[in-house]
């Protein structure tokens, strides 16, 4: 994935809002809230996620995925792929909707239905 199909694909979901800031990155926020990033990384583009306990764990082990600088260090579940080794576009597509997910299922539902967001799904988990 490069930073245009990144942002694109970004746009499609509901109330995202897009903003460049820390050094030129592409800022995606929905209801006010970061659910992904596109910075650089040794010249790379470099994409930053929220991500579940479980994910978490497990695809930091990948090649290319690391915990998110300053956001990890911090305690926060946030992996960045670095690499074109890491996950594949399908993957970090899916985690990308992950994060959207797990960052809009925390508004309040007024909140959510202030910016046509829909209301979290019931049955699946997030963490």
């Amino acid at each position: 994935m490069n930073r245009k199909e990144f942002n694109t694909f970004c746009g499609t979901f509901p109330a995202a809002e897009h903003v460049v800031q820390w050094g030129n990155s592409d800022v995606w926020k929905a209801g006010g809230k970061l659910f992904a990033v596109c910075g650089w990384a040794d010249g790379q583009d470099a994409f930053t996620f929220k991500a579940g306990e479980i994910a978490y764990e497990v695809l930091q082990e990948r090649p290319g995925v690391r915990p998110a600088p300053y956001l990890a260090s911090r305690g926060i579940k946030w992996l960045q792929q670095f690499d074109d080794n890491g996950l594949s576009d399908a993957e970090l597509k899916e985690q990308i909707t992950l994060s959207y997910q797990m960052v809009t299922a925390k508004l309040s539902k007024k909140k959510r239905a202030e910016f046509g967001i829909p209301d979290p799904q019931p049955a699946s988990r997030q963490d």
